[in-house]
């Protein structure tokens, strides 16, 4: 008998198997991304996963990163669930860009980064940079085979952010909390912002942005730089 609502019915069972379902998906994710850091690492190519919710800023981040990086070769891998608005605006910098829509998909996995990578074939040396699909949570838990994972949030978004989605900010090297400009307008303390983030991964490199005025960039570009250089 369910202990829930007393049926007839065991309702625990399914769920220990999708359990183990999940935990086969990941295992098979996690080899073929092994499998694409050693491709990445060979070829001295920089792979950044950029994660964050929608509208946090991330498309607007990368059109003034790759304006602000014109030396360096960018290739994009743009997630999305539908249409191809982020990859068009990609295009227009100049960078060369693949988009992958993943229907329901709440994140990209290995899979859709090696077909992105075989389709782009990044030059040596190179900065792959992949914009996941809009979310705080199911991205954190795939690895796409990426050298680093960034998570991009903006001030509006509230300073709490840290705290409630600990799984990101514990696997990210970098955070980019963007719309900096807006600091004079909202109810937000950007230091406890900061704080919250460091008492979650005390490591994490931290660029407060605003991506449309300029400031922060030049940090964030040569954090982006070291990056390259550490695999060259």
């Amino acid at each position: 008998m369910c202990r829930t609502c007393g049926c007839d019915d065991h309702q625990f069972e399914p769920v220990a198997t999708q359990i183990k379902l999940d935990d086969k998906l990941l295992a098979k994710n996690d080899r073929l991304a092994e499998v694409l850091r050693a491709r990445l690492a060979r070829d001295h190519i920089a792979a950044c996963n950029v994660i964050g919710s929608p509208g946090a800023g991330k498309t607007t981040l990368l059109e003034h990163t790759i304006r602000a990086l014109r030396d360096v070769s960018i290739s994009v891998i743009e997630g999305d669930q539908a249409t191809d608005h982020d990859a068009r605006r990609i295009a227009a910098t100049g960078a060369r860009v693949m988009q992958v829509n993943t229907d329901a998909g709440c994140h990209l996995d290995a899979a859709m980064i090696e077909r992105g990578l075989t389709e782009l074939a990044p030059a040596p040396r190179s900065l792959v940079v992949i914009e996941n699909v809009g979310n705080l949570v199911c991205p954190a838990l795939f690895d796409l085979g990426e050298q680093a994972k960034v998570v991009v949030v903006s001030l509006t978004e509230g300073e709490d952010k840290p705290l409630k989605y600990p799984h990101v900010f514990r696997a990210a090297r970098a955070m980019v909390l963007t719309k900096f400009d807006l600091a004079p307008h909202l109810d937000v303390d950007p230091v406890r912002y900061i704080e919250h983030a460091r008492r979650i991964n005390p490591a994490i490199e931290v660029f407060p942005v605003a991506a449309k005025h300029g400031h922060g960039m030049a940090e964030w570009c040569g954090w982006l730089r070291r990056q390259i250089g550490a695999v060259a």
